[in-house]
């Protein structure tokens, strides 16, 4: 007697291909912090359409900032210019300012250089 192997299916073939794009858990956290009210379904998905939509067109604008530069890298510089623009930063308040008043304390350390013990700056330049 031969046993017959039977065919797994993994599962992959049944499942829906998932969207790229921003994760709308994300979206209605961030949204709901600035919010700070109830909002109905009908209404968050039109923020959640919105943000889709800047966020492209704000990987555009940075893609064509860096091709016109003649790299294939996005810098730190494409993105002030981007910010500046748009008149989020200005002379009175650059990008640091902002990084301070939106982004948790983790996220600064990552961004901003920061002395820490042992006379080190963190991130190193």
């Amino acid at each position: 007697l031969q046993a017959k192997l039977a065919a797994k299916s993994s599962g992959a073939s049944h499942r829906r291909p998932r969207e790229t794009g921003i994760v709308s858990s994300w979206v209605k956290k961030v949204f709901s912090h600035y919010a700070k009210m109830p909002v109905t379904r009908d209404a968050f998905r039109i923020v959640e359409k919105c943000s889709e939509r800047y966020f492209k067109q704000l990987s555009n604008d940075l893609e064509a900032y860096a091709s016109h530069a003649g790299r294939r890298t996005v810098e730190m510089a494409d993105l002030e210019v981007l910010l500046r623009r748009q008149g989020l930063v200005t002379d009175k308040v650059p990008v640091q300012v902002l990084i301070e008043h939106h982004l948790p304390l983790e996220y600064r350390k990552l961004l901003i250089p920061m002395a820490v013990s042992g006379n080190k700056v963190i991130p190193c330049q």
